[in-house]
Order: C-alpha cells, then sequence, then structure tokens
C-alpha cells in the first residue's frame, strides 16, 4: 500500500515538466522560510509559536522540519507525498489557527503555498523525481 501511495502516476510530457517546476520553485520559497528558522533556533532562540498546545519549541521543531526537510524531499522528488503532508498541515495550521482572527492578506501567504502543495500531492512528484526512478 505504501508503494501505491508513493509510486508517481503517468502524466502526459508537458504536465511533467509543469510538476517538476511547480515542485522544485514552491519547494526552493518554502526552503528560504525554513532555513531562517532553522538559523534563529540554532542561534539560541527557541521562543515559538504553540498553536496546537504542545509546546513551544516541539513546534517549532516540526515547522523547521516540515519547512527545511520537508522542502529538500519534494525538491528531489523522494518520498514526494508523504513529505507534502506536514507541509499541508504546516500551511493550514498557519492559516486556519496562527491567523484565524487576522485580515485575508495575513492568510493569503499560506494559502499560496497551501494550494500548490495540494496539486502536487494529487499529481505525484512526476517523471522527474527520484520517486520516478525508485517505482519503476
Amino acid at each position: 500500500m505504501l508503494k501505491r501511495f508513493l509510486k508517481p502516476i503517468k502524466l502526459p510530457a508537458p504536465v511533467d515538466w509543469a510538476v517538476l517546476i511547480l515542485r522544485v520553485g514552491v519547494s526552493c520559497l518554502m526552503l528560504t522560510h525554513g532555513y531562517a528558522k532553522l538559523t534563529t533556533f540554532l542561534g539560541g532562540d527557541h521562543s515559538f509559536a504553540d498553536p496546537i498546545g504542545i509546546g513551544e519549541e516541539l513546534s517549532y521543531v516540526l515547522t523547521i522540519c516540515a519547512e527545511f526537510g520537508c522542502s529538500i524531499l519534494v525538491i528531489l522528488g523522494l518520498g514526494t507525498r508523504a513529505a507534502l503532508i506536514p507541509l499541508i498541515i504546516t500551511m493550514v495550521v498557519v492559516a486556519t489557527i496562527i491567523h484565524a482572527k487576522d485580515p485575508f492578506d495575513m492568510k493569503e501567504h499560506a494559502l499560496l503555498f497551501l494550494f500548490p502543495y495540494v496539486a502536487l500531492f494529487l499529481t505525484g512528484p512526476g517523471r522527474f523525481s527520484v520517486d520516478s526512478k525508485l517505482y519503476r
């Protein structure tokens, strides 16, 4: 079942190129957010929001793992659908909990990441991915 979940679906060639551009582009943009959080965390500042009640430090670590670690996996196309789940959850939490009472323009940034992540989850990583090579 896990193999079927991770295995890329066959897409037309132009769609494979579009998925590659979307996968790498959105992940590189998210990587900058994750890297900034990682360097701040490693610098000793562990103060962070605790939107779901698991503690500031754990929230911070999970966010860094999603934004930095999972972004690298998505760029490579390695375990793509699995790597997208923490990214999707993170963006849903940011849009619906962190910025719940804020105006729409404060939620927009998280939503602009969320929608491509959902689209990539549905399409898979495409032909130009490590997943595609692993599941021939």
